[in-house]
């Protein structure tokens, strides 16, 4: 066997390149999972002020507020989890 292949006959070259697929895999999951967080932060900011909308008891009220206080808290963490996993991502393949 050549000094070019490695044990599963698999070059050099060969793993370079799904190496590179990999990273770009894992930058793509991170991005869903971004939006992932976008999407579920939107949904508790829209249902907020609906809630408040249609029952106007106290309660409601402060449940309605509270669910639109946590959907801007679900994207600021979100984005803040993103941006960190990102770079971790890029010291990882570089």
């Amino acid at each position: 066997m050549s000094s070019e292949r490695i044990e599963n006959n698999t070059s050099k070259e060969e793993l370079i390149i799904r190496n590179h697929l990999a990273g770009d895999r894992t930058h793509l999951a991170n991005e869903r999972t971004l939006l992932a967080y976008w999407r579920t932060a939107l949904a508790f900011a829209i249902l907020g002020p609906v809630i408040i909308r249609f029952s106007p008891t106290t309660f409601v009220e402060v449940l309605g507020n509270i669910f639109l206080v946590f959907g801007v808290g679900l994207v600021i963490h979100g984005t803040l989890r993103y941006y960190k996993m990102k770079k971790r991502i890029n010291k990882r393949l570089n």
